[in-house]
């Protein structure tokens, strides 16, 4: 193979995008990689057993685009249309949040309070692309999830997830927080609500991901607030309430949940170890042996 051949390799090209995505990604290879094996519909293992094969002109065309499109901060995960999540492939658009690992601690925290031998009613709010709810709904299959989005376009993307995977008994409906719920009550509710302020500067970094599930709000804690206040009218006695929230919020969100009645309030880290989703319930164990 001569140098000019070399130059168009499946490894130079990989090679070359991760060197352009240098200080524009905090994983320039991975990214690089995920692209490319997206185009050529290689794994990365299947991206290295061709490293020596050459890129289609074509293909280096495309690969550019997505090279460019990622330096200018779109996610990796609106580029291939997939994201993994508790083990679950993912579709996800522009209209959803990116599905991320510290929100995998939520789901961790609702399966540990979840019953295994019975059927419990669980709700989902600002379901986005349903990772969380399908998450429940494959471990827990006797659970009746229902999962809410005010967003039209998100909830199509969950409803496509849910039918990707087979998983088509959750109930999915339209509307802000509470509204569509009238009456109905839960065993246990979660959800990942925006919860960044308006003048927090992570939100520059952000600008493709839809600013409804990331911003509610000046302080940032507005849908916490409203959760917090709605919940106790959807619980069952007993019942849980688990929401994610930013990583300086807890205290904040355990007051929120303090005042509204909630007992046995507990804060859980993320894998950074920073205190990521707080939880309560409606009544304390205390109280059931008294």
């Amino acid at each position: 193979m001569n140098a000019a051949a070399r130059m168009n390799t499946v490894s130079a090209a990989l090679q070359n995008a991760a060197r352009a995505l240098h200080g524009h990604s905090d994983s320039p290879r991975l990214d690089a990689e995920l692209l490319l094996g997206k185009l050529l519909g290689l794994s990365r293992p299947g991206l290295i057993a061709r490293g020596d094969e050459p890129c289609a002109s074509d293909c280096e065309q495309s690969y550019a685009r997505l090279i460019d499109a990622r330096r200018q901060g779109v996610p990796v995960a609106y580029l291939t249309g997939r994201r993994e999540f508790w083990s679950l492939n993912l579709r996800v658009t522009s209209a959803v949040l990116v599905p991320r690992p510290e929100t995998e601690i939520l789901v961790e925290q609702a399966l540990q309070r979840l019953p295994r031998d019975r059927a419990a009613a669980v709700l989902d709010l600002g379901t986005g692309s349903g990772a969380i709810a399908l998450a429940i709904a494959a471990e827990r299959p006797d659970a009746q999830v229902i999962a809410v989005d005010i967003s039209a376009a998100a909830l199509e993307v969950a409803m496509q997830n849910g039918r990707e995977l087979g998983l088509s008994r959750i109930d999915w409906r339209l509307g802000d927080w509470f509204e569509a719920l009238s009456g109905e009550r839960f065993d246990m509710i979660v959800a990942n609500p925006p919860y960044v302020a308006a003048a927090d500067p992570a939100l520059e970094k952000l600008t493709a991901e839809p600013l409804i599930a990331l911003c509610n709000g000046p302080s940032g804690l507005e849908a916490l607030a409203t959760i917090a206040a709605g919940a106790p009218a959807h619980l069952n006695d007993g019942g849980w309430l688990m929401v994610e929230h930013g990583r300086d919020q807890a205290q904040s969100v355990a007051q929120l949940l303090q005042q509204q009645g909630f007992v046995s309030i507990d804060s859980h880290l993320d894998l950074s170890g920073f205190p990521r989703v707080t939880l309560g319930t409606t009544h304390s164990r205390n109280q059931e042996t008294s």
